[in-house]
């Protein structure tokens, strides 16, 4: 394995990082959560709340992982963070929660998802269209495409780092220029609707959709659950900023490039967010009627499909806004999907560089990346694309999300007192009361979908939780692997 060490090539530069970091973060999750935010919260008022502590929990995530990364700056990021911090396990169920779900997960749901908008312009692309069905499993059109999508993302990245670099920039820069030109025609054209004086009237009266779409006035302690069932769509649409650190190995300088990547991306993309949903709010009335003949009358609560920025273009330009959007939205998810295939392979390359994945994906090809650790979750990425179950097991693992991102945080005050003799070049920004503020938001976040959304909490931590056996057969049938070794990243 040592040998191979030379092969990972040092090619991502800052302008990479942040690329990386601002197009993780941009998928298609901005242009519909707003919609189901909205039914939660019932006020464009709380509206923008939400979003804007979407934003400042990702910043100041983002600047607290920044001190990890410096330490740290070895291949598989959060994985060696956890590692470091407690024990392999905790790693080690990072890792299998990562591959099973999250990573493989998420690839799954947002190629599809393009091969969805990809049928706003194709028809033949459609879930309708069964293509193939062996008992109660079925192949769509749509499914089809999804999967041959990861197919060739898979087969791009194993062509070299360099190579991922710049398709990753190209999609991101797109998708920047993109967003932005849809805030400022927005922020030209609202100036003659009059959505905005009818938001204003209910800027603050906050209120939910209850069963037949009844609306449910909310005050007091009441507004505090449906908060952290609001944040839930906002986090996960900011979601992904975290995939720069995976490839830490391979980043120029990376004690100084990855922190500052992870500070301007997750900047630049929270405040273009923020903007957007006042786009939103400035076009389209928050309240609506899920009957509604049009845009207007639907509103952003009930826009079609829950797209609502296809529903403010729709306003904008009329009928060509679909069409647009579906493009812009395609650009998106492609960016989006090709970094997470890109990113998370790195995880599983360490874990087994630990002794504790398969031993093959342990191995660099000839381009210097973990070639085979990318057809691993290839395959299980497109198996999950064909069970049709991986939003669902997306919807399992947001307490797992934030129990791994709440744990990484922690990790900055445990390795202050563990290791303190440690070079920290960044250190993260306020500590100790603004990390702390993170874990007790994020603690606080994952406390209301306990009690209230215990049907996708419980099933995640079981994923987990699952993990932990796993750990220990893996060890046990394994004992002549390298086994748990402390890398030498955060060495001088």
């Amino acid at each position: 394995m040592q040998a191979e060490e030379h092969l990972l090539k040092k090619r991502v530069n800052l302008f990479d990082g942040i690329a990386m970091v601002a197009g993780g973060m941009i998928g298609s999750g901005i242009f519909i959560v707003s919609a189901d935010i909205a039914r939660t919260v019932g006020s464009p008022g709380w509206l923008m709340i939400v979003w804007l502590i979407t934003g400042i929990i990702t910043i100041i995530g983002a600047l607290s992982y920044g001190e990890l990364a410096a330490m740290m700056p070895s291949v598989g990021g959060q994985y060696v963070y956890l590692r470091e911090s407690y024990h392999p396990l905790i790693g080690f169920l990072f890792g299998w929660t990562t591959f099973l779900v999250i990573q493989c997960g998420s690839i799954a749901a947002v190629c599809v998802g393009f091969a969805k908008f990809s049928g706003v312009i194709i028809p033949w692309i459609s879930d309708t269209n069964i293509l193939l069905q062996v008992g109660s499993l079925k192949l769509s059109s749509t499914q089809l495409v999804g999967m041959l999508l990861i197919v060739f993302l898979t087969w791009l990245n194993t062509r070299g780092i360099v190579t991922g670099k710049w398709v990753l920039n190209i999609f991101s820069s797109t998708k920047v220029i993109a967003l932005l030109g849809f805030i400022i025609l927005g922020l030209i054209v609202s100036n003659s609707a009059g959505a905005f004086h009818l938001n204003r009237e209910v800027f603050w009266q906050a209120s939910k959709i209850g069963e037949g779409n009844h609306e449910i006035p909310l005050a007091g302690i009441a507004l505090i659950p449906a908060l952290g069932a609001a944040l839930v769509g906002s986090l996960f649409a900011a979601d992904a900023w975290y995939n720069i650190t995976y490839i830490s190995g391979e980043v120029i300088n990376p004690r100084r490039t990855v922190p500052l990547s992870l500070l301007f991306g997750t900047l630049l993309v929270s405040v273009l967010y923020f903007i957007a949903n006042f786009v939103y709010i400035r076009i389209l009335p928050l309240h609506g009627n899920p009957a509604g003949a049009d845009a207007i009358a639907r509103g952003i609560q009930f826009a079609t499909d829950d797209r609502v920025a296809t529903s403010v273009m729709g306003v904008i330009i009329g009928d060509y806004a679909a069409i647009i959007m579906a493009v812009f939205i395609m650009i998106s998810t492609f960016g989006c999907s090709h970094i997470m295939v890109l990113a998370a392979p790195r995880v599983y390359y360490a874990m087994a560089k630990d002794g504790l994945f398969f031993k093959k994906i342990a191995n660099l090809n000839s381009k210097g990346v973990p070639g085979f650790a990318l057809i691993i979750q290839c395959v299980w990425s497109v198996l999950l694309c064909l069970s049709g179950t991986y939003s669902d097991l997306l919807d399992y693992v947001i307490f797992a999300v934030l129990l791994f991102f709440t744990l990484t945080i922690l990790a900055i005050f445990i390795l202050r007192k563990k290791r303190p003799e440690i070079n920290r070049p960044y250190k993260a920004f306020g500590y100790p009361i603004i990390p702390a503020l993170y874990i007790v938001t994020t603690l606080a976040i994952m406390v209301i979908l306990l009690i209230y959304k215990p049907n996708y909490t419980f099933p995640g931590l079981i994923i987990v939780l699952l993990g932990i056996p796993v750990f220990f057969l893996w060890k046990k049938f394994n004992k002549n692997s390298p086994g748990y070794q402390i890398q030498n990243g955060y060495e001088e």
